[in-house]
């Protein structure tokens, strides 16, 4: 199931999108989920608009948002260093979140920001810690795309990341959570203005989904809702105002931004 967060005539709901999601198809449908909440199982209202006549809105609202960084060698080369042995976690604030659409306001005091195409994890209904690697995937929701927004420059200069990863619009989510799905080994493409500037698969993550939801929920509990991002490919690049910035994930789909100065 493809669920999605949408803003509709009458408010904002939690969706079903029927058919195949394709964002372009006039005649793709999204059906209203009665509860509150996107965790299963799940009732319907009854009510059903076209995907064209509604606005999408990113999937999930997260209580927090944990970030995988170097998760990919390729990655880790490209910025200067070697792998490191276990996951480097860091956090996105819940500020940080747009959707598919949104505008990334690049910061006035930033002169580098830089796209990170990614799988992301939605954690499912239950909080919990400490969750074995063979269990994870019986308590994960499901998969969006996520592009961890990052001021380079201040990222370089602060030794730490909070401010160049926390800016508000440096967490795009979305189009939609895919449910059904085994991470794996899918490929992760970014392009800027229609270019190809990364294309990695997951099966390259240094450490996978499971592993890191081991090691994530030794640290925090996790939480309904919850959102961690995997790591990025090679490839990560500068973004200027007026571009557009579009990260696919297969089985899926793209999630696309337009860039703009605050």
């Amino acid at each position: 199931m493809r669920i999605a967060r949408i803003a509709h005539p009458e408010g904002v709901a939690f969706v079903a999108v029927e058919g195949g999601g394709d964002l372009a198809d006039p005649d793709v449908m999204v059906a209203e989920i009665g509860d509150q909440h996107p965790f299963g199982p799940h009732t319907f209202t009854g009510r059903r608009w076209p995907l064209a006549d509604v606005r999408l809105l990113a999937p999930m609202l997260p209580p927090k948002i944990v970030c995988v960084g170097k998760n990919y060698a390729d990655h880790a080369a490209e910025m200067g260093g070697e792998a490191p042995a276990d996951p480097v976690i860091f956090m996105k604030p819940s500020t940080a979140v747009v959707g598919p659409g949104a505008a990334i306001k690049l910061p006035a005091d930033s002169a580098r920001v830089d796209f990170e195409g990614e799988l992301a994890v939605v954690w499912g209904p239950r909080p919990m810690r400490d969750v074995p690697a063979s269990r994870a995937r019986d308590y994960i929701l499901g998969y969006t795309i996520a592009n961890d927004v990052t001021a380079r420059d201040q990222q370089q200069a602060d030794g730490q990341w909070t401010r160049a990863k926390g800016h508000d619009t440096f967490c795009p989510l979305g189009p939609w959570i895919e449910t059904e799905l085994d991470p794996a080994d899918l490929a992760v493409r970014t392009e800027l203005d229609g270019e190809v500037r990364q294309d990695g698969r997951t099966s390259a993550l240094i450490h996978d989904v499971p592993k890191l939801i081991e090691w994530i929920s030794r640290v925090m509990t996790l939480l309904p809702g919850d959102v961690i991002l995997t790591g990025t490919p090679a490839g990560v690049g500068p973004m200027r105002a007026g571009q557009q910035v579009s990260v696919t994930v297969e089985g899926i789909g793209t999630l696309t931004n337009s860039v703009a100065n605050r």
